[in-house]
């Protein structure tokens, strides 16, 4: 065993894969750093003294105080509200996050979602359950309106991919100067909001938890959609009013919704929203990929390499935070 690590790969996983193959990821992109997959508490609180990346779903106050040779902890989901940020500032630590790993497989089944519903395709699935072979009506996804809200990289993503099915575009963002693929893009302003509800055939949900997002879709919002409208959440289960959305769904005022996220979360089982055919529930599932440990090791180690030949911070991907002056 070496003296020093350059990479601790921590032991909790993401989306049901294991670290370990996210730590052999890291080794073929790193092959002239020490990498390694801590196996126990102990094992941790050892090797993190001599680490200078520490990489994992979060770091406790507990092991960063422990850390002192700590430059970078590189966080393995996209969120980062659950980190002690204070702390790592103070402690002269930077934090990247995942953003953008998982946008080419949400994006994926966000189209997913839109093509079910579009074409009923789930109303053919019931038919073959009962065996029964009989006609039924089905929709064009051409010609429609696709508003989605958040225009980071899952939503980018989104838009992109729906650029060859001929619908109408519309991207919200915070700044919505800076535009995008969306065919018009839009700020969170109330009014230039709803008028964007208000021609949405399909609202899609792409954005973080904010002051700003969170009950953004209320019974107001549920009102302007109308009830030819689908939601399609895979975002944060807080920007959409639970009561408001089952009230909606159950006197047929939105036309159906998918939901990989909830509020509350898990949804207990003996929520309403189970109950609705038009509603489906996937269990924070959309992230899941056998591409997101790659991807995210593509990030990291050049982020590693960036690190050791300039010690500069500024240049990293996905920096979200950096140390206190």
């Amino acid at each position: 065993m070496s003296d020093s690590t350059d990479v601790l790969v921590r032991r909790r996983g993401a989306h049901g894969l294991s670290t370990g193959t996210y730590a052999n990821a890291l080794r073929d992109r790193l092959p002239n750093y020490s990498v390694r997959k801590v196996s126990t508490p102990a094992e941790e609180r050892e090797l993190v003294r001599t680490a200078r990346v520490v990489t994992g779903a979060s770091i406790p106050r507990e092991l960063l105080a422990e850390a002192s040779r700590l430059r970078l902890f590189a966080c393995t989901w996209a969120g980062t509200g659950h980190l002690p940020m204070e702390e790592l500032r103070r402690s002269g630590v930077a934090v990247t996050n995942a953003s953008g790993v998982h946008a080419p497989n949400i994006a994926e089944t966000v189209v997913g979602h839109i093509l079910v519903f579009a074409r009923r395709i789930h109303e053919g699935w019931k038919r073959k359950q009962r065996r029964e072979w009989r006609h039924f009506q089905m929709d064009e996804l051409k010609g429609s309106t696709v508003t989605v809200v958040g225009q980071g990289a899952i939503g980018q993503a989104i838009v992109t991919r729906l650029e060859g099915f001929e619908v109408e575009t519309i991207g919200v963002r915070y700044t919505p100067e800076k535009g995008g693929p969306a065919d018009r893009v839009i700020g969170f302003d109330h009014e230039d909001f709803h008028a964007a509800l208000a021609e949405t055939e399909y609202l899609v949900l792409a954005s973080p938890l904010t002051e700003t997002t969170r009950g953004l879709v209320d019974r107001e919002a549920f009102d302007t959609l109308g009830p030819d409208a689908f939601l399609i959440n895979i975002a944060r289960g807080g920007l959409v009013e639970t009561d408001a959305l089952v009230d909606a769904v159950r006197s047929q005022f939105l036309r159906g919704a998918a939901l990989d996220v909830t509020d509350p979360e898990p949804l207990p089982s003996d929520h309403p929203l189970w109950t609705f055919d038009n509603v489906f529930i996937t269990p924070h599932n959309a992230g899941h990929s056998p591409e997101h440990w790659p991807r995210l090791a593509d990030i990291v180690a050049e982020n590693v390499r960036l690190l050791d030949e300039t010690d500069a911070l500024d240049g990293l991907e996905n920096l979200v935070s950096t140390p206190d002056a």
